[in-house]
Protein backbone atom coordinates (compact mmCIF):
# COMPACT_ATOMS: atom_id res chain seq x y z
CA UNK A 1 0.00 0.00 0.00
CA UNK A 2 1.25 3.33 -1.13
CA UNK A 3 2.57 6.16 1.79
CA UNK A 4 0.29 9.26 1.42
CA UNK A 5 2.39 11.80 1.13
CA UNK A 6 2.48 14.38 4.36
CA UNK A 7 3.35 17.31 3.30
CA UNK A 8 1.90 20.57 4.64
CA UNK A 9 1.14 23.67 3.01
CA UNK A 10 1.11 26.18 6.13
CA UNK A 11 1.86 29.70 7.14
CA UNK A 12 4.54 30.37 10.28
CA UNK A 13 5.30 33.97 11.47
CA UNK A 14 8.58 35.38 10.15
CA UNK A 15 10.44 37.59 12.32
CA UNK A 16 10.49 41.37 11.49
CA UNK A 17 12.12 44.52 12.32
CA UNK A 18 10.50 46.59 15.46
CA UNK A 19 9.38 43.08 17.27
CA UNK A 20 7.11 42.46 14.47
CA UNK A 21 6.32 39.39 12.52
CA UNK A 22 5.06 38.66 8.96
CA UNK A 23 2.57 35.73 8.02
CA UNK A 24 4.94 33.43 5.48
CA UNK A 25 4.12 30.52 3.59
CA UNK A 26 6.08 26.91 4.80
CA UNK A 27 5.86 23.61 2.91
CA UNK A 28 7.38 20.89 5.44
CA UNK A 29 7.57 16.79 4.95
CA UNK A 30 7.15 16.24 8.97
CA UNK A 31 6.95 12.53 10.13
CA UNK A 32 7.74 13.14 13.75
CA UNK A 33 11.43 11.92 12.72
CA UNK A 34 14.68 12.60 14.48
CA UNK A 35 16.71 14.39 11.29
CA UNK A 36 15.42 17.90 10.61
CA UNK A 37 16.37 19.12 7.34
CA UNK A 38 15.48 23.27 6.74
CA UNK A 39 15.99 23.91 2.52
CA UNK A 40 17.19 27.48 2.01
CA UNK A 41 16.76 27.97 -1.71
CA UNK A 42 18.11 29.78 -4.52
CA UNK A 43 17.18 33.16 -5.00
CA UNK A 44 16.07 35.40 -7.30
CA UNK A 45 15.67 34.04 -10.98
CA UNK A 46 17.33 30.79 -9.78
CA UNK A 47 14.27 30.10 -7.75
CA UNK A 48 12.29 29.76 -10.34
CA UNK A 49 14.76 27.72 -12.44
CA UNK A 50 15.16 25.32 -8.91
CA UNK A 51 11.91 25.28 -7.85
CA UNK A 52 11.06 21.84 -9.00
CA UNK A 53 14.14 20.83 -8.53
CA UNK A 54 13.80 21.30 -5.02
CA UNK A 55 10.54 19.85 -4.10
CA UNK A 56 11.90 16.93 -5.94
CA UNK A 57 15.06 16.69 -3.21
CA UNK A 58 12.38 17.21 -0.60
CA UNK A 59 10.42 14.67 -1.17
CA UNK A 60 13.54 12.17 -2.37
CA UNK A 61 14.70 13.49 1.41
CA UNK A 62 11.19 12.41 2.98
CA UNK A 63 11.43 8.91 1.20
CA UNK A 64 14.55 8.74 2.79
CA UNK A 65 13.83 9.76 5.92
CA UNK A 66 14.60 12.95 6.39
CA UNK A 67 12.14 15.80 7.91
CA UNK A 68 12.25 18.49 5.85
CA UNK A 69 11.19 22.48 6.34
CA UNK A 70 11.24 24.89 3.28
CA UNK A 71 9.96 28.47 4.62
CA UNK A 72 8.96 31.56 2.36
CA UNK A 73 11.43 34.91 3.78
CA UNK A 74 9.46 38.41 3.37
CA UNK A 75 9.47 39.35 0.60
CA UNK A 76 9.90 36.01 -1.27
CA UNK A 77 7.34 34.52 -3.71
CA UNK A 78 3.87 35.43 -1.88
CA UNK A 79 4.94 36.98 0.64
CA UNK A 80 2.98 40.51 1.32
CA UNK A 81 6.24 42.26 2.06
CA UNK A 82 8.28 44.46 -0.13
CA UNK A 83 11.28 42.80 -1.64
CA UNK A 84 13.26 46.09 -1.67
CA UNK A 85 13.29 46.92 2.07
CA UNK A 86 14.53 43.34 2.75
CA UNK A 87 18.26 42.65 3.74
CA UNK A 88 20.32 40.02 3.86
CA UNK A 89 21.54 40.46 7.24
CA UNK A 90 17.42 40.46 7.88
CA UNK A 91 17.09 37.20 5.56
CA UNK A 92 19.80 35.52 8.05
CA UNK A 93 18.02 36.41 11.39
CA UNK A 94 14.74 35.14 9.71
CA UNK A 95 16.30 31.25 8.99
CA UNK A 96 17.59 31.66 12.56
CA UNK A 97 14.33 32.22 13.75
CA UNK A 98 12.96 29.26 11.60
CA UNK A 99 15.54 26.63 12.78
CA UNK A 100 14.43 27.75 16.15
CA UNK A 101 10.65 27.38 15.76
CA UNK A 102 11.13 24.21 13.49
CA UNK A 103 13.60 22.37 15.69
CA UNK A 104 16.10 22.37 13.10
CA UNK A 105 19.04 19.49 12.84
CA UNK A 106 20.49 20.29 9.55
CA UNK A 107 20.75 22.71 7.08
CA UNK A 108 20.97 22.79 2.77
CA UNK A 109 21.40 25.36 1.12
CA UNK A 110 21.48 25.80 -2.44
CA UNK A 111 23.03 28.26 -4.90
CA UNK A 112 22.89 31.91 -3.62
CA UNK A 113 20.41 29.85 -0.34
CA UNK A 114 24.07 29.01 1.10
CA UNK A 115 24.79 32.87 1.86
CA UNK A 116 21.94 32.64 4.43
CA UNK A 117 23.05 29.72 6.17
CA UNK A 118 23.45 30.18 10.34
CA UNK A 119 26.73 29.00 11.18
CA UNK A 120 25.68 26.91 14.01
CA UNK A 121 24.11 23.57 12.41
CA UNK A 122 25.73 21.32 9.90
CA UNK A 123 25.11 22.28 6.59
CA UNK A 124 25.54 21.07 2.75
CA UNK A 125 25.66 23.88 0.16
CA UNK A 126 24.82 22.56 -3.11
CA UNK A 127 26.89 24.50 -5.88
CA UNK A 128 26.99 27.06 -3.30
CA UNK A 129 28.14 30.78 -5.11
CA UNK A 130 29.00 34.29 -3.60
CA UNK A 131 26.83 37.03 -3.66
CA UNK A 132 29.07 38.98 -5.99
CA UNK A 133 28.72 36.33 -8.53
CA UNK A 134 24.53 36.27 -7.71
CA UNK A 135 24.86 40.25 -8.57
CA UNK A 136 26.94 40.40 -12.10
CA UNK A 137 24.52 37.41 -13.35
CA UNK A 138 21.63 39.83 -12.44
CA UNK A 139 23.65 43.16 -13.47
CA UNK A 140 24.47 40.93 -16.84
CA UNK A 141 20.55 40.23 -17.81
CA UNK A 142 19.95 43.81 -17.31
CA UNK A 143 22.12 44.99 -19.53
CA UNK A 144 21.00 42.93 -22.11
CA UNK A 145 17.18 43.72 -21.59
CA UNK A 146 18.63 47.18 -21.62
CA UNK A 147 20.39 47.07 -25.10
CA UNK A 148 17.38 44.84 -26.80
CA UNK A 149 15.37 48.19 -25.63
CA UNK A 150 18.36 50.88 -27.27
CA UNK A 151 19.61 51.80 -24.10
CA UNK A 152 23.25 51.35 -23.60
CA UNK A 153 24.36 50.47 -19.16
CA UNK A 154 27.50 49.45 -17.85
CA UNK A 155 27.66 47.26 -14.85
CA UNK A 156 29.71 50.21 -12.97
CA UNK A 157 27.24 52.86 -13.80
CA UNK A 158 24.24 50.39 -12.41
CA UNK A 159 26.02 49.92 -9.57
CA UNK A 160 27.06 53.32 -8.37
CA UNK A 161 23.15 53.79 -8.58
CA UNK A 162 22.10 50.89 -6.96
CA UNK A 163 23.97 51.79 -4.32
CA UNK A 164 22.20 54.55 -3.28
CA UNK A 165 19.30 54.01 -5.02
CA UNK A 166 18.73 50.28 -5.36
CA UNK A 167 17.96 48.62 -8.74
CA UNK A 168 15.57 46.54 -10.48
CA UNK A 169 17.41 44.00 -11.60
CA UNK A 170 15.94 41.04 -13.89
CA UNK A 171 12.48 42.01 -12.63
CA UNK A 172 13.64 41.79 -8.74
CA UNK A 173 13.24 45.10 -7.03
CA UNK A 174 17.03 45.48 -4.89
CA UNK A 175 17.59 47.17 -2.19
CA UNK A 176 20.34 49.83 -1.87
CA UNK A 177 21.54 47.81 1.57
CA UNK A 178 20.81 44.66 -0.02
CA UNK A 179 22.60 45.41 -3.08
CA UNK A 180 25.66 46.23 -0.83
CA UNK A 181 25.39 43.18 1.37
CA UNK A 182 25.75 41.38 -2.39
CA UNK A 183 28.89 42.88 -3.44
CA UNK A 184 30.49 41.15 -0.01
CA UNK A 185 28.88 38.35 0.67
CA UNK A 186 30.10 34.63 0.91
CA UNK A 187 28.93 31.59 2.42
CA UNK A 188 29.85 31.01 5.85
CA UNK A 189 32.24 28.34 5.84
CA UNK A 190 32.23 26.02 9.40
CA UNK A 191 33.66 23.01 10.21
CA UNK A 192 30.27 21.34 10.24
CA UNK A 193 29.70 22.40 6.53
CA UNK A 194 30.27 20.51 3.31
CA UNK A 195 30.24 21.48 -0.63
CA UNK A 196 28.24 19.43 -3.13
CA UNK A 197 29.18 20.63 -6.62
CA UNK A 198 27.26 19.79 -9.77
CA UNK A 199 29.69 17.06 -10.79
CA UNK A 200 28.69 15.03 -7.74
CA UNK A 201 25.13 14.92 -8.61
CA UNK A 202 25.98 14.53 -12.57
CA UNK A 203 24.74 16.40 -15.49
CA UNK A 204 24.95 20.18 -15.76
CA UNK A 205 22.99 22.74 -13.26
CA UNK A 206 19.10 23.91 -14.39
CA UNK A 207 20.06 27.08 -13.36
CA UNK A 208 21.83 27.51 -16.58
CA UNK A 209 18.95 27.07 -18.64
CA UNK A 210 16.60 29.72 -20.03
CA UNK A 211 13.94 28.09 -18.81
CA UNK A 212 12.79 26.32 -15.24
CA UNK A 213 13.07 22.54 -15.73
CA UNK A 214 13.61 19.23 -13.52
CA UNK A 215 15.99 16.71 -13.21
CA UNK A 216 14.87 13.35 -11.46
CA UNK A 217 18.26 11.61 -11.81
CA UNK A 218 20.09 15.00 -9.85
CA UNK A 219 17.71 15.28 -7.56
CA UNK A 220 17.76 12.06 -6.28
CA UNK A 221 21.38 12.33 -5.67
CA UNK A 222 21.60 15.32 -4.08
CA UNK A 223 19.54 13.77 -1.39
CA UNK A 224 21.36 10.50 -0.93
CA UNK A 225 24.41 12.59 -0.45
CA UNK A 226 22.65 14.32 2.11
CA UNK A 227 20.66 11.43 3.43
CA UNK A 228 23.50 9.73 4.04
CA UNK A 229 25.85 12.15 5.57
CA UNK A 230 23.24 12.27 8.03
CA UNK A 231 23.41 8.80 8.46
CA UNK A 232 26.94 9.20 9.22
CA UNK A 233 26.82 11.78 11.04
CA UNK A 234 24.52 10.68 13.61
Amino acid sequence: MAVSEPRTIATWQAPLVGDKTSDELLISFDRGRKHRLLILPALFDEANKLRRFTMQTIRALDASGVECFLPDLPGCNDSLQPLEQQTLEGWRSVVIAAAEVFQITHVLGIRGGALLSPKDLPAWYYAPQSGAKLLRGMLRARMIASRELGLEETSEQLLKVGREAGLMLAGWPIGATMLRELEHAKPFKIDQQKTISQKDIGGAGLWLRAEPGEDDAGSESLATIISGGIGDAA
